[in-house]
């Protein structure tokens, strides 16, 4: 443990500790450098390197009712640390919610009686919880603010006699600009909720793979459906509890979203990718889905990702984004390896489904007017890879681009990212770009990278870690960011969520619940000036360590209640309930 810190200190236990003090520190709330306050007493407590300890594995639980429905002493079923979690809809943070006709007092209610909102402005001013800031971010971006008496910033945009203000000149300012595009037409989706909008492309290129067209397609996907799946293989171990924790609706993405790509552009990201969508609520025309086809107007080479493992829908799926949303390429995710979506025959699966995947591909190539990339991994199994084997078939389908993880779906994160097999991979891909994706966290292992043949890089976990990665890649340096500077990449992060999601209580609550997923990842970052040997690896696990000053200490911490802190810096305190919080943390902080 002592080769990850700085020896340019007087010394190595300057920043070193123990659980116990650190958390010691980040109670007391002394904001003041450790080296003032308490080197003395960690000095005489800890005097050899083994008393430093390693923040400890979380150890997992066994459920009583599975032993006992099964009789066996020694199941590996999870107990669920959240399985009795309380849910909230994230309709009801709000116990009164004014009705959206009168929010900003420009309208009256057409349900009139019949409506489920509240509608006694005064009232609900008076019972609205309190605001949590001086300035409104929307206010002061577009001159005017959408949520009114809603937003939890009005101070900053309501009048004495509960006007919404409008700064006209501001207004004027963004006339004809269109900050986020690929928003669901609302006569769209009551078409698609009806089924009434015509894919010919797509059951033109049914008709050409099976005789009777789309019905005889759906015969084959349910006839493959009971082959394929009464064999599954079993993984090794689960990565997040996202795997190991049965996931209601809506609980399944929590990273990776617009306002996190506009920081990773900030820094130097060339290439953005929205979230995976799953083509078939797609196609159903949910609006959740369909959010995560946002795009914002910095990204200025931007994919959409799709999820689906049969042709007529992944195919009819691609008709649909080509005609209706602004994207520069369509992406294929057969590298997720979560079971929500293997089991059904997506993601991983699909490398083991070549038939299926070959006519995915060459239906949704037919539809498209953009590229169409794939990413996938070595492999299902840890010590079988098929990559290199499915490759070359690849080239024939009409694939625009391979993206490789360098592991195999049984793997998730438990080994490095082979990085030989992914170059092996690329030659064969050749003319095609193949990008290569895995423990990339500094310039030196993006340097690296490019040393073999592959034709650019992906981050995933890396820039979760440190948006300022693409920065570092492209000036070639360890930057040793502060922590001021960190928390004001958070803050902005904050402003972009509410933009996203809302200043109203919903809103920010939901912009808090992103923030709190993300920090559960910036806390693994180590600062380049603590680091004796640099750069950081990413699958290092560092032991407990002071910052050098009370900010990066916080932020150091793998505590969800001090995630909670930062949080409350930014957006103020949180409200009495926690569903928000990151599922894997909820029951620790309560």
């Amino acid at each position: 443990s002592e080769s990850w810190f700085c020896n340019t200190a007087p010394s190595i236990f300057r920043f070193l500790t123990t659980k116990e003090q650190f958390h010691a520190l980040l109670d007391s709330g002394e904001k003041c450098l450790h080296g003032e306050k308490a080197s003395d007493d960690t000095g005489q407590k800890e005097t050899a390197e083994d008393s430093f300890e390693e923040p400890q594995e979380k150890k997992l639980k066994v459920d009583p009712d599975e032993q006992e429905r099964t009789g066996k002493q020694d199941s590996k079923r999870m107990r669920g640390q959240n399985k009795s979690r309380p849910h909230m809809k994230p309709t009801s943070y709000d116990t009164r919610r004014l009705c959206p006709s009168i929010i900003q007092r420009e309208a009256k209610c057409v349900f009139g009686d019949k409506c489920k909102f509240f509608h006694d402005v005064a009232e609900y001013m008076a019972s609205k919880p309190a605001d949590v800031g001086e300035r409104c971010y929307l206010y002061d971006t577009f001159g005017k603010c959408h949520y009114g008496l809603s937003c939890r910033f009005a101070r900053a945009h309501i009048s004495a006699d509960l006007k919404n203000l409008v700064n006209e000149e501001r207004v004027e300012e963004m006339l004809g600009r269109k900050p986020v595009r690929n928003s669901l037409d609302k006569d769209l989706q009551w078409r698609l909720r009806k089924k009434v909008v015509p894919f010919t492309a797509s059951d033109a290129y049914m008709k050409s793979v099976f005789k009777g067209g789309p019905k005889e397609a759906k015969k084959a996907q349910s006839a493959d459906n009971g082959k394929r799946w009464g064999s599954i293989v079993k993984t090794i171990g689960p990565l997040t509890d996202t795997d190991i924790i049965k996931l209601r609706q809506g609980e399944k993405k929590q990273c990776g979203n617009l306002p996190f790509r506009r920081i990773c552009k900030r820094f130097g990201a060339d290439i953005t990718c929205g979230e995976m969508a799953m083509c078939t609520n797609l196609l159903q025309g949910q609006s959740s889905e369909w959010a995560l086809l946002k795009r914002h107007e910095s990204e200025d080479l931007f994919g959409v990702q799709v999820e689906g493992c049969f042709p007529d829908t992944m195919t009819r799926c691609a008709e649909l984004l080509n005609n209706n949303i602004d994207v520069d390429f369509v992406d294929i995710n057969s590298g997720c390896p979560i079971d929500l979506v293997y089991k059904k025959g997506g993601g991983c699966g699909l490398m083991t489904r070549t038939n299926k995947f070959q006519q995915i591909i060459t239906g949704m190539n037919s539809v498209l007017d953009v590229p169409l990339t794939v990413k996938i991994r070595t492999g299902v199994q840890e010590k079988t890879n098929i990559a290199h084997k499915l490759i070359p078939e690849m080239k024939t389908w009409g694939v625009s681009m391979i993206t490789l993880h360098g592991r195999s779906r049984e793997q998730r994160y438990t080994k490095s990212a082979d990085w030989d097999y992914i170059n092996t991979c690329s030659q064969l891909a050749s003319p095609i770009p193949l990008f290569g994706n895995g423990d990339i966290l500094s310039y030196v292992d993006a340097m690296k990278a490019r040393e073999t043949n592959v034709s650019g890089i992906m981050l995933a976990r890396g820039a979760l870690i440190k948006p300022w990665i693409f920065t570092e890649i492209k000036e070639g340096r360890n930057w040793d960011i502060s922590s001021s500077e960190r928390l004001d990449i958070l803050r902005d992060f904050t402003h972009y969520g509410l933009e996203h999601w809302g200043s109203d209580t919903q809103g920010l609550e939901k912009t808090r619940n992103f923030l709190l997923e993300w920090l559960s990842f910036t806390c693994r970052y180590i600062p380049v000036g603590l680091l004796e040997r640099v750069p950081q690896r990413i699958n290092e696990r560092p032991p407990y360590y002071f910052g050098r000053d009370y900010l990066e200490s916080l932020m150091a911490s793998q505590h969800v209640g001090d995630w909670v802190k930062i949080s409350e810096m930014l957006l103020g305190p949180v409200p009495t309930n926690f569903n928000f919080l990151p599922k894997h943390k909820a029951n620790a902080y309560k």
